[in-house]
């Protein structure tokens, strides 16, 4: 999990181009989401040490508030590159801003699997895996 956040975050921070597998996009998402829950509790324990009112709470979830806009790029970029893998423009995400509609679709989209073989965006990111592991395969035998 680690690895795949660190690929999106420090080897394509603002790669819009080519794919991203599914693994690459939902183990992001999920160690994006564990580390903001773990800001906001800090943030809220700073927030609670300062004291109560607006200083307690904008000291404490500053934090929070910058890790937001430092992730802000990576986290659109491999939203475009998983667009991407299914065969769809990175501003098709805009359908998410459709009420109730809208976050279903693009959620179907990111779960759905990606185009075989090459499309109009890059190559096939699940062929250079396999295809890896093959030499691998065949340099052990």
């Amino acid at each position: 999990m680690i690895e795949w956040y660190k690929k999106v975050v420090f080897e394509n921070y603002a790669n819009f181009k080519g794919r991203a597998r599914r693994s690459e996009y939902w183990y992001f998402a999920l160690a994006n989401g564990i580390i903001s829950i773990i800001l906001m509790i800090i943030g809220g324990a700073i927030g609670g040490a300062f004291g109560d009112g607006f200083t307690g709470i904008a000291v404490g979830y500053g934090l929070f508030i910058i890790y937001t806009l430092a992730i802000l790029l990576p986290s659109l970029g491999v939203i475009a590159r998983r667009l991407h893998d299914v065969g769809k423009s990175g501003w098709f995400y805009l359908v998410s801003f459709i009420p109730l509609v809208g976050p279903i679709w693009i959620l179907v989209l990111f779960c759905t699997e990606g185009n075989h073989g090459p499309n109009q965006y890059g190559p096939d990111p699940k062929n250079e895996i396999e295809e890896i592991e093959e030499i691998g395969k065949v340099e052990l035998q």
